[in-house]
């Protein structure tokens, strides 16, 4: 069973991307701010990251950005999620370290094949 973690501010927006992937077989751990989940990527070992990019204490760019530079941590695929749905906002998290790019709200087909490709 691979491992996601969710990092998501938004209480509404973790329980319903978490029970949807739990009921899709995955087991899901969940971090409210980059800096948690930071924390979480070195202590839970998640086979992957969805990674929300409007955070609290640190945003998910400079969050992502400290993971890939982080050799314990770096070949975690990360996920970036935002509702920002600009090409200016994709190319910043592919800057920032991300291995893909989706928007909210989550369309579960296509984020899970962005998983399923990353896994």
């Amino acid at each position: 069973m691979s491992k996601i973690l969710i990092v998501e501010d938004n209480e509404m927006n973790r329980d319903m991307l978490s029970r949807r992937l739990a009921r899709k077989g995955y087991e899901v751990e969940i971090a409210e701010d980059g800096a948690a989940g930071l924390e979480a990527m070195k202590s839970y070992r998640p086979d992957i990251v969805l990674m929300d990019m409007g955070l609290p204490i640190m945003d998910g760019w400079t969050a992502t950005s400290n993971a890939k530079n982080d050799p314990e941590i770096s070949q975690i695929p990360i996920i970036a999620l935002t509702a920002h749905a600009l090409e200016a906002d994709k190319e910043r998290a592919m800057r920032a370290g991300a291995d893909d790019f989706d928007t909210k709200p989550v369309n579960l087909a296509n984020l899970l094949e962005k998983i399923e490709a990353l896994l």
